[in-house]
């Protein structure tokens, strides 16, 4: 086994961007294109809805293993895989509600207890769900496996949301979007604990952007507004790969590498 040495730990510190409006601006359009894009090749191209899941299965496994292996946070590379991650648990979602016939209900409070799961299993390995602290590849596994969670978890709650329960797409958007206002709220006007409302809110920012994208790329009739999936698509991976290229240039999103990290 590899014994990481203080200089290789800190060669794997910036593995994770830093949590900045950029961060969240990509995360949630990363989100939408999830939705939006598992649609477009499920649909659209006609790969269905087993086809769609195996390519994307696929390319996630390359890219997350080209992710593991790099020594630091490249905005490419990561981005590229947070996309395919949310495409991937959009996925997983559909196929159980689909092709299996499980509930919405029941996938929802199947992915909030997997994720539970894996954030307990985290802590007890760790001591700690702090993504400032990403800079083993263990710790590094834990995140990407809460970060699938969350996305499959986003996706029964938004879809349970806007169509079980009949609230619509809008009202979807509108709802989850006023939970992200409160936690922000709880953090920056009750100093709330900082790992407790990223989690949080990294957890709502899917089923609010599953239900924004759905708004924007279904029918009117069913209560979008009709872009469509290609436009949709289009537009949200267009400005995500103009805000990567920006961060790839100017590095605003590097975390900082302290002298000295205690855990």
């Amino acid at each position: 086994m590899q014994i990481l040495t203080r200089e290789d730990t800190m060669r794997m510190l910036n593995k994770v961007p830093e949590v900045t409006l950029y961060f969240w601006i990509i995360k949630i359009m990363a989100t939408t294109v999830g939705e939006t894009a598992a649609d477009f090749l499920n649909f659209n191209l006609n790969f269905g809805l087993t086809g769609t899941s195996i390519v994307m299965s696929v390319l996630l496994v390359i890219f997350l293993v080209v992710q593991l292996r790099a020594r630091r946070y490249i905005p490419w590379i990561y981005w590229l895989a947070v996309v395919l991650i949310s495409v991937v648990g959009t996925l997983i979602t559909d196929n159980l509600v689909d092709n299996f016939g499980v509930p919405l209900e029941t996938t929802t409070i199947v992915f909030g207890l997997a994720l539970l799961v894996t954030f307990v299993a985290w802590y007890a390995s760790e001591r700690t769900l702090s993504i400032h602290t990403i800079f083993t590849t263990k710790r590094e596994l834990f995140y990407w496996v809460a970060i699938l969670f969350t996305f499959a978890l986003g996706t029964a709650a938004g879809d349970l949301a806007a169509e079980t329960l009949n609230l619509g797409y809008a009202n979807s958007t509108l709802m989850f979007g006023a939970l992200i206002s409160i936690v922000a709220f709880a953090y920056y006007g009750f100093k709330a604990n900082a790992v407790l409302a990223f989690w949080i809110a990294y957890i709502l920012t899917r089923p609010l952007g599953a239900s924004f994208g759905d708004y924007l790329s279904q029918s009117v009739t069913d209560g979008g507004l009709g872009l469509g999936t290609v436009a949709t698509s289009a537009l949200f991976l267009s400005t995500i790969a103009g805000l990567v290229i920006y961060l790839s240039i100017t590095r605003r999103d590097l975390l900082e590498q302290p002298t000295d990290q205690t855990i």
